[in-house]
Parts: C-alpha cells; structure tokens; sequence
C-alpha cells in the first residue's frame, strides 16, 4: 500500500514538473515583425549598409530586396534570417524563410537569447508595401 502511495505520488510530481516546463516554454514564445534577409547582406559580408543597396545598385544579385536575398542564399552561401529594426536573428529553420525572402513578415516562436536564434513555430507574410 505504501509502495503505491510512493508510486502514485510519484507520478503525480512528473505530471506537474513536465505540465510547468510545456507552459514555460509556451509562455515565452513571441512574435517578431521584421524582414527575411540574408545573413550576407545583414551581417555587412558584402555591405556597408546592412542592406541590399549596393548589390542592387550594380544588378550583380539582381535588381531588388527578393532577388538580392534568394541570390545570396542560394550562391554565396548565406541563410535566411530575420532582420528587425534593431536586430538581427538567426531562425532554427532558415528553409522557412524562402517563402518570405526580401518581404516584411510575422516570426512566431521563442528566442534563444544565448545563440540569438529564434525557435520558429510559423513565419507569415505581412500585408506591406513591396510584399507580392
């Protein structure tokens, strides 16, 4: 009787430690509101503007923000990230990011703020000017 009291009490404990840390992380996630760019031209590789401008400007990725962004992805070996007005994230899946390249979007997820990597749930497009 007591092994089972031990038993069930034990279990009772795992239920509630693994229902906190469902609700902790869920209670982090947040919504990012930025542009899909690429680390290339975000992190200043082959920029002085943390920008597309000067790809753009000389057509050598192409001629806008989308073209600039898939090309760099796709040829220099960049990856998609999220760049906000203040910063710039790493996404856990760039792959999501294709569908939003050179666009305004809505990141849904929780940040890792040791690797400055947002966990992505959904990435969505926002209506904005420039967004096909």
């Amino acid at each position: 009787m007591a092994k089972r009291r031990f038993f069930g009490a034990a279990l009772a404990a795992m239920a509630l430690l693994t229902a906190s840390s469902i609700t902790s992380r869920g209670g982090d996630e947040k919504i990012f509101m930025g542009v899909i760019t690429d680390s290339q031209c975000a992190f200043n590789v082959h920029s002085m503007t943390h920008s597309h401008k000067e790809m753009t400007e000389n057509k050598t990725t192409g001629s806008n923000a989308i073209e600039c962004t898939q090309f760099c992805v796709k040829e220099m070996g960049g990856q998609y990230v999220l760049q906000t007005k203040d910063k710039i994230y790493k996404l856990s899946k760039p792959e999501l990011g294709e569908k939003g390249a050179g666009r305004t979007v809505r990141v849904k997820g929780t940040l890792d703020v040791k690797t400055n990597t947002i966990q992505v749930r959904s990435i969505e497009l926002v209506a904005a000017p420039g967004n096909k």
